[in-house]
């Protein structure tokens, strides 16, 4: 009797998807502003030198979102929430779901606890790329609806929702279309799957070795926030590239995106919205880390 009152060491696939989904829908809810935010910044192009010399329309973090609230009301932040939710409840829940099966798959079972860092790092490379392969659609509608700003009265927007956001795009551009900017989102969500995943595993690891410090919460925080910094780091230029593919249809390729942006805008160009890219990522990824150790814990019993 004593045994069954231990915390489980391993969840099932289901148990581990339904806790991450959960945690990142969470997660999403919560940041989604800073998101929204990061989007139109990225999307915001330099203006030409001479050309009466105004200042940018969004700047900074806090700037940007005040502006949206100030312009199209505070709910405008949260535009793209729905297929935010639909791509977290798919990419949240396999990305971590699989990336306990793939990384025992290429390191055995009986050596899981020896795990070396880019047996990690490939295991999320893996897992991060078949999740978003899978709900691209998503992410697309995710970023049409967030890229929408305010319009002039009597002109209606192009989507009135998630749902006719998916319907439209297909009848007005193909189905295909679903899964614009395929190659870059691969890239940027295999790249920050595995700073996030393989960042937050080595560093709660680390952690855990110091003396003094357990499995807690400040350390599952720590451990998070972690992640959240090396994915800004690694993916920020991979993500501009993908907003601006997203955002954009005037761009032939994922090549011609990056040489128009790097030729018309700098090496810089690639790094904006850093900061509210940081925001966003440091506190979801804490957000989401906690929310999934937590409820792996109380809802299934795992250690």
């Amino acid at each position: 009797m004593a045994a069954d009152l231990q915390p489980r060491s391993e969840i099932s696939f289901l148990e581990t998807f339904f806790c991450s989904a959960l945690a990142a829908c969470l997660a999403e809810f919560c940041t989604i502003p800073m998101d929204t935010a990061k989007v139109r910044l990225q999307l915001q192009k330099k203006a030409p030198v001479g050309e009466g010399g105004h200042l940018p329309k969004y700047r900074g973090l806090l700037g940007t979102v005040a502006t949206i609230a100030r312009e199209e009301g505070l709910a405008a932040l949260w535009n793209g929430i729905i297929p935010g939710l639909h791509r977290q409840c798919i990419y949240g829940g396999l990305r971590i779901g699989l990336y306990g099966p793939v990384k025992s798959f290429l390191v055995g079972s009986d050596l899981i606890e020896d795990t070396y860092l880019f047996q990690k790092i490939l295991a999320a490379l893996l897992t991060g790329a078949i999740a978003i392969a899978v709900a691209n659609p998503t992410d697309l509608v995710k970023i049409r609806l967030q890229a929408e700003g305010k319009l002039p009265p009597g002109v209606p927007g192009r989507y009135s929702g998630a749902l006719n956001a998916y319907f439209t795009i297909v009848k007005q551009e193909g189905l295909a279309a679903l899964w614009t900017g395929l190659g870059p989102n691969i890239a940027r969500n295999a790249i920050i799957n595995a700073a996030e995943l393989a960042s937050y595993d080595h560093v709660k690891e680390t952690i855990l070795k110091i003396p003094g410090f357990i499995d807690n919460v400040f350390t599952q925080l720590l451990a998070g926030l972690g992640a959240g910094f090396f994915a800004v780091c690694i993916g920020s230029p991979i993500d501009v590239v993908k907003s601006r593919m997203m955002g954009d249809s005037t761009y032939r390729s994922t090549l011609d995106c990056f040489i128009k942006t790097l030729r018309h805008e700098g090496f810089f160009a690639f790094y904006k919205g850093f900061l509210p890219n940081f925001g966003r990522l440091g506190s979801w990824n804490a957000v989401m880390f906690l929310t999934f150790e937590q409820a792996k814990r109380f809802l299934f019993g795992a250690a």
